[in-house]
């Protein structure tokens, strides 16, 4: 068998355009991937780019480059394999392909390959940025093939705007199907297939808190909630929003204890104050929800652990609404069981002996006045602690160290510190954790709770209250606050609160963006299909149901596809196809070329009947008719363009 034709090489307008396409398509990868990464792919891919475009590089470098940036990946990501993990090597690979592109064949083995990195993208996030950056890749792959067929071909390039509405009629073509597959296309709980973990952890609240284990999350200042009052809304500073509670304590960490789950929700006495909200979660591939302490009951789809944790039934991999309704309790667990109360005492041995003695003396002195225990240790935090982030990890007693030397930190140290002195008091004591405070969005009238708003605080037990919240940290004088996250951001120098106001308003329209795309497109739920069909008299679906629809519509949607590309093989020749477009804007006004009727007979009879237009469609029509009959190409593509604007 003889060999096949070797492929035609890139010219330079090919190349330049398919390079920038397997660009646009690292975007959406680099944008996902931790920043040292992706900075390293960005720089390896313009280097290899700009090399590759002088000549091949040898087999060595691609090795070399090859063994590099896969071991980056393994360094930074480790070895565990998951869906960061896998767009990591895709985009390192991507990188690296560009320095075979020397050929037609190469160019479009580039295309298709550069077409899984905006897909693979959305494993990681499916949010409005990934989403413009896949699109802007495939747009522009679409226009790279059809750069490639011209190559081919061998005929002249058409013009950018041509190759776009061309482009665009595509798109056109099939948007229909896509949107009925999107509104129409049954719900499903489940994915059809298994996706892979992630090998790195998404930022958010864990069941530990161990020191200097918070850092990360309280240096993130991307979106943890969002949330939407219906009716009185709390005080910034009264918004401490419930996550998981902490019992157990080893001596250097805090953690929770799961075996309390499946005891009964202990009674609560409500307050007269109740607030009825609903929120926006971010994913954190982990289950926990949290509420505005207290929730009052667990919305669907979620569960009340015994201590008030709200915890969703799947990990939370996508953003996710809550509708609740929370009050501040009047008596929470007024009778609190042996058990628990040993469980709430309990401090390890041979830790931190300083403030077991300390604990101690406050008890001969207050007798058995808990309260005031409990307000003596908040009157010395005031007086002579202060907050910083900027704190050394410490040694094996860790709340002595805290208490007696530093004596700054931030809420992890005060919360952990005081609820360790309470117990040594023997007033029982547990580690909340969650969020605090929040912002009001002006472009959506929304509350935005922030990722760095993670707190922790302390729920001491009162006879007669039950459990009551205390935020140590809170106690804080404000002269001795030295170094808040916020202060960090703008430690560079320069108007600290004009960068608040400029970054923040950028900040918050980029957020309502956000949300609207989370509300329009992620939060589109069977719910949400069903209320959109409720209008047209079709309620309550079954997933059979919508199917059938689905194909029904779909059914015709590829009809139409059919017959628009049908109708366009029928007309393949550009010069007559525009030509009976011409044709046909005339016929609109009642001067239409009769079927027999030549060219330039119709264009003398229109000429007559309209002076004005006549003359330059007369002069169009005998340069279509040397251009199709008397076989002269010169000054094709112009005349194209001008049979295409030419209007009666």
């Amino acid at each position: 068998m003889a060999d096949s034709a070797p492929s035609p090489a890139l010219d330079p307008s090919a190349r330049g355009w398919t390079l920038a396409t397997a660009g646009l398509a690292l975007l959406p990868l680099l944008s996902i991937l931790p920043l040292t990464l992706a900075a390293g792919f960005a720089i390896t891919a313009a280097c290899v780019a700009a090399l590759a475009w002088r000549g091949t590089l040898p087999g060595w470098l691609r090795l070399l480059l090859t063994l590099a940036m896969v071991g980056a990946v393994f360094t930074i990501m480790g070895t565990r394999l998951g869906r960061d993990t896998g767009c990591a090597l895709l985009a390192a690979m991507l990188a690296i392909k560009p320095a075979e592109a020397h050929t037609l064949r190469d160019a479009r083995s580039l295309l298709g390959f550069s077409l899984f990195a905006p897909f693979a993208a959305f494993l990681m996030d499916q949010g409005l940025l990934v989403m413009v950056l896949g699109l802007a890749a495939v747009l522009c792959a679409l226009l790279s093939l059809q750069r490639l067929a011209d190559a081919e071909n061998g005929a002249p390039p058409l013009p950018l705007r041509q190759r776009t509405m061309v482009m665009a009629r595509l798109v056109g073509i099939g948007l229909p199907l896509a949107l009925l597959a999107f509104w129409l296309f049954p719900r499903l709980g489940t994915p059809l297939w298994g996706v892979p973990e992630r090998a790195l952890a998404r930022p958010g609240l864990s069941d530990t808190m161990e020191p200097g284990g918070w850092l990360d999350l309280m240096a993130d200042d991307a979106p943890a909630l969002r949330a939407v009052f219906h009716g009185p809304v709390p005080a910034s500073e009264q918004m401490y929003w419930r996550g998981p509670v902490l019992w157990r304590f080893d001596g250097r960490s805090w953690s929770r204890t799961g075996w309390l789950d499946g005891l009964p929700v202990p009674e609560i006495r409500a307050s007269a104050t109740t607030w009825d909200y609903e929120i926006e979660l971010e994913p954190t591939d982990r289950r926990h929800v949290v509420a505005l302490d207290l929730p009052l009951a667990a919305p669907a789809g979620s569960r009340m652990g015994f201590d008030l944790a709200l915890s969703a039934a799947r990990p939370l991999s996508a953003p996710s609404r809550w509708r609740l309704r929370s009050s501040p309790p009047a008596a929470f667990e007024a009778e609190l069981r042996p058990i628990l109360r040993n469980m709430a005492l309990e401090l390890p041995a041979g830790f931190n002996p300083r403030t077991r003695a300390l604990a101690q003396q406050w008890r001969r002195d207050a007798g058995a006045d808990d309260a005031a225990i409990i307000e003596r240790a908040l009157a010395w935090i005031g007086a002579e602690f202060g907050y910083t982030m900027d704190v050394p990890l410490p040694g094996r007693h860790a709340v002595d160290e805290f208490l007696f030397q530093t004596r700054q930190g931030y809420c992890e140290h005060f919360a952990s510190a005081y609820t360790v002195l309470m117990r040594a008091a023997g007033i029982p004591a547990r580690v909340v954790t969650g969020y605090v405070g929040g912002y009001r969005n002006p472009y959506g009238g929304y509350w935005v709770v922030r990722r760095m708003d993670a707190h922790a605080w302390v729920e001491v037990w009162l006879d007669g209250r039950g459990w009551v919240r205390v935020d140590p940290t809170a106690a804080v004088a404000p002269e001795r606050i030295y170094d808040t996250l916020e202060q960090r951001r703008f430690a560079g120098g320069g108007d600290a609160d004009f960068g608040l106001l400029r970054l923040g308003n950028l900040g918050d329209f980029t957020d309502w963006i956000r949300r609207g795309w989370n509300d329009l497109v992620l939060g589109f739920d069977a719910n949400r299909q069903q209320a959109m069909l409720s209008p047209l008299g079709l309620h309550q679906l079954q997933p059979a149901q919508l199917l059938g629809m689905f194909v029904a519509l779909a059914a015709l949607a590829l009809a139409g596809m059919v017959w628009v590309l049908a109708r366009g093989e029928r007309e393949r020749d550009p010069l007559l196809r525009a030509w009976r477009q011409l044709c046909r804007r005339y016929a609109r006004l009642g001067l239409g070329r009769a079927t027999h009727e030549p060219a330039l007979a119709w264009a003398a009879r229109v000429a007559t009947a309209h002076p004005r237009s006549g003359p330059a469609l007369l002069a169009l029509s005998r340069r279509f008719a040397a251009s199709r009959y008397a076989g002269d190409q010169t000054g094709m593509r112009r005349l194209i363009d001008d049979l295409r604007r030419h209007r009666p």
